[in-house]
């Protein structure tokens, strides 16, 4: 039987942005997301499960802007800039605006970790074990799913409240994140009970333990 583990649930990039049809940086898979996430949200609170809401603001001049989406930035009206509007703002949905005891991380880069505070605040909350969630699979949460695990926390992912560009993509980096070691669940498996997500890490701890200690 797994180790109970100690959940933090990882929203990202959730911003009108990307979910806002007449943004350049739309996400129509994402906008679809928004019932099903706003339910895993609620049942994370209701169960005490620490919530990262994980965004990106640009600087309004652009300095820290990605080199490969200047341009299609610069193009698509500055958006995600503190002074952005309409749909290309920093402004999130009714269900995503955090609340009392929530936390806001502001990233730079596509990893949640990348740097940021969220790896020093999810060690002093004693988490090992992040539920992944946001746009988009194949750049944010995959970056950060691959960060996680290489800092030893377990990683699930809930498929249907993340999104791509198309199905094909997001059907390949769900396998590719599922053969690294992340857990792959649905929002349904999470709403339906307290999801006990395998403790990887402290099973190879028990297993190094045990071996080094067996005479040789």
């Amino acid at each position: 039987m797994a180790n109970k583990t100690k959940q933090a649930l990882l929203v990202i990039d959730m911003e009108e942005g990307f979910l806002n049809e007449s943004s350049p940086l739309y996400i129509r898979q994402a906008a679809d997301t928004v019932p099903r996430l706003a339910q895993v949200i609620a049942k994370a609170r209701e169960r005490k499960i620490p919530v990262f809401f994980v965004n990106r603001i640009y600087r309004k001049n652009g300095t820290d802007v990605e080199a490969c989406r200047y341009e299609h930035w610069l193009c698509g009206g500055r958006c995600l800039s503190p002074n952005s509007t309409g749909a290309c703002s920093i402004e999130v949905p009714k269900a995503f605006v955090p609340q009392s005891g929530d936390y806001t991380i502001i990233k730079p880069r596509f990893s949640a970790f990348f740097q940021t505070e969220l790896d020093l605040i999810l060690r002093r909350l004693c988490i090992d074990t992040l539920l992944l969630t946001g746009t988009t699979t194949p750049n944010c949460i995959r970056a950060t799913c691959y960060d996680g695990l290489s800092l030893d926390y377990n990683i699930a992912v809930i498929a249907d409240c993340c999104s791509s560009r198309s199905e094909a993509v997001q059907k390949a980096n769900m396998e590719d994140m599922a053969y690294i070691g992340a857990n792959i669940i649905t929002a349904e498996e999470f709403l339906q009970k307290e999801f006990e997500i395998e403790n990887q890490v402290e099973a190879v701890r028990r297993k190094v333990a045990e071996d080094d200690t067996a005479p040789e």
